[in-house]
């Protein structure tokens, strides 16, 4: 039997969420747009109510292209707001539209967003072994230090928990439990290979 880290039940959607993208680290600027948006829309809910609806917010929010969704006006928030197939809370919708235009402020400020979030961890992947859930904690000074800064540039729905949330899924920490199939495998993608 495969060993997974205990947070992951038997739903399809979450095993392959967990054994293919959780904790790989991601330098793709539009799915780290995009994991930030979902993981504010994930906020007093679960991660598997948006892994649900993720499909549908990718039609929806153009494969979440910063340059599209900030151009989304009233009407079409609207529109957003009407399909069952995202999560319609009007201040996560607002917050979405919002994130993108501050995402593209940072563009215009000659700030490479990528590289400005991985900053917050120094670059590089944290490599932690948790031996259980319990020791995995809910935030940690660098999502805290990544919230206060995303707050100062106008994004919405980040949190120090949901920017942990944030840098656990796009790999910028390796936060599988040391039981865990995944865990050496994910650690092992972020050695860079010597020349």
């Amino acid at each position: 039997m495969t060993c997974r880290c205990a947070w992951v039940s038997d739903d399809p959607l979450y095993l392959e969420y967990h054994d293919r993208e959780w904790g790989v680290p991601v330098h793709d600027p539009q799915l780290l747009f995009e994991f930030l948006v979902l993981e504010g829309a994930q906020a007093g809910l679960s991660w598997l109510t948006v892994l649900k609806k993720r499909a549908r917010y990718r039609e929806l929010f153009e494969d979440f292209d910063p340059v599209r969704v900030a151009r989304f006006d009233d009407e079409h928030k609207a529109l957003l707001l009407a399909d069952t197939g995202i999560i319609r809370n009007r201040a996560k919708v607002d917050a979405a539209v919002g994130n993108a235009r501050a995402w593209l402020a940072m563009q215009d400020e000659g700030i490479d967003p990528v590289a400005w979030l991985w900053s917050f961890v120094g670059g590089k992947p944290h490599q932690n072994a948790p031996t259980s859930l319990a020791e995995v904690p809910a935030s940690t000074p660098e999502s805290v230090a990544m919230s206060k800064a995303l707050l100062k540039r106008g994004f919405k729905f980040v949190g120090p928990t949901i920017c942990y949330a944030f840098i656990q899924a796009v790999g910028m920490v390796n936060d599988h439990t040391i039981d865990c199939f995944r865990q050496r495998q994910v650690a092992a993608l972020s050695v860079v290979p010597k020349p």
